[in-house]
């Protein structure tokens, strides 16, 4: 285990009924003008935007809307709203939506006090000084970006989805329900399910040995995932397995699971370059590359492989070697199941396309800890994708 230090100042307010007090909240803080920010009309069918608003001017809180962020989030939307921030003097940001919604507000949250384009502070060319403060509403569980200080957001003029993140964007306050995911169609259930077990996957072959305290967490949270997500197929609203989803895939990022070891991250950067190619959802991006990208690193850790079947998949025959492969063959197996996409093939890609994503992946730079990878294995790992 590595040396490590564990910060998360988030407040996580949990379970039914909780929406409505949002705006108590945002006051606590002495926050008065808030910029409301949310994607499209979900949050209007399920009844979040009504409450939101009624707990907001219950306590005297105003707020400018700005909406249309995309499941993919862009640079433009940003920049937009950081202009209505500063024209109006607003000092906070209440994000309701999914993780796209909440990275998009602390790219805005940080790019107030940027004299320049926020777009510097992921290319390292500056430094987060100052930040406004965030409060989420999420309606979406998979990100884990309601409890960490990490955002993703896609350049489109440039062809770029980088992260970015800084001690000063944790949320101050984030307001979990379950009870709101029940109407989410299957297909966005699943994405989250997978976001969350591919965020589990970056920390738990990440290559640091020695780890057994987390690596009893991670496993818990994966077979936790796997066993609602099936539930939650059949029975959307079932609020214990919503429950226990949307925690799982809290846990999976807000830094508890990673403490101690090294991430891997590279399968995040190439399903960045897939989902930047052709604007698929981030989930089914991963199910695609990750069980990809295990197959082609996994001999570098037979041994990880080989605990990973035996301990979630429940195989315990033959050598370590033919273990890890039957557990990544089981894992794409569960993802077929659930309805997640496995290959590239299905979501358009043609074999014509590998070499542009893998050139745009390369703009980020060596990849992976467990194996660095470059520009031609990253194509490699595109092949094994594609079908």
């Amino acid at each position: 285990m590595l040396n490590f230090n564990y910060y998360n100042p988030t407040k996580l307010v949990f379970g039914k009924d909780t929406i409505k007090t949002i705006g108590g909240h945002v006051k606590s803080f002495g926050v008065k003008k808030v910029l409301f920010l949310y994607g499209k009309n979900s949050i209007f069918k399920n009844g979040v935007y009504d409450t939101v608003v009624a707990s907001l001017k219950e306590n005297n809180i105003e707020f400018i809307e700005v909406s249309g962020v995309k499941p993919n989030p862009v640079l433009s939307k940003v920049h937009e709203a950081i202009q209505v921030v500063r024209e109006n003097n607003l000092d906070g940001i209440v994000a309701v939506g999914g993780g796209s919604v909440v990275d998009s507000a602390k790219a805005i949250a940080a790019g107030t006090f940027y004299d320049g384009d926020v777009w510097d502070i992921f290319e390292g060319k500056a430094q987060v000084t100052k930040a406004l403060p965030i409060f989420p509403v999420l309606t979406i569980s998979a990100t884990g970006s309601e409890m960490n200080n990490g955002g993703v957001i896609t350049n489109e003029a440039e062809g770029k989805k980088w992260g970015f993140g800084s001690p000063l964007l944790f949320p101050k306050v984030s307001i979990l329900d379950p009870t709101v995911q029940a109407t989410l169609p299957t297909i966005q259930t699943v994405n989250g399910a997978v976001d969350g077990l591919s965020h589990v996957f970056e920390a738990y072959f990440g290559g640091t040995s020695n780890t057994d305290m987390e690596d009893e967490l991670s496993e818990g949270i994966i077979r936790t995932i796997m066993k609602h997500t099936r539930v939650l197929i059949n029975d959307p609203s079932n609020y214990d397995s919503r429950s226990e989803l949307a925690w799982s895939a809290t846990l999976a990022l807000n830094g508890i699971n990673g403490v101690g070891r090294r991430g891997d991250w590279s399968s995040h950067g190439i399903e960045h370059g897939v989902s930047v190619f052709n604007d698929i959802a981030h989930g089914s991006g991963l199910a695609i590359v990750m069980p990809a990208w295990m197959k082609y690193v996994h001999s570098c850790w037979p041994e990880k492989f080989a605990r990973f079947g035996e301990n979630i998949f429940g195989i315990t025959e033959g050598s370590i070697e033919e273990k890890g492969l039957k557990a990544i063959e089981a894992l794409r197996a569960f993802y077929n199941e659930i309805g997640a996409p496995i290959t590239l093939k299905e979501v358009g890609v043609a074999k014509k396309d590998l070499d542009f994503i893998a050139d745009t992946v390369a703009k980020q730079g060596p990849l992976g800890s467990l194996k660095s990878l470059d520009r031609d294995d990253v194509y490699k790992i595109l092949e094994i994708a594609f079908e």
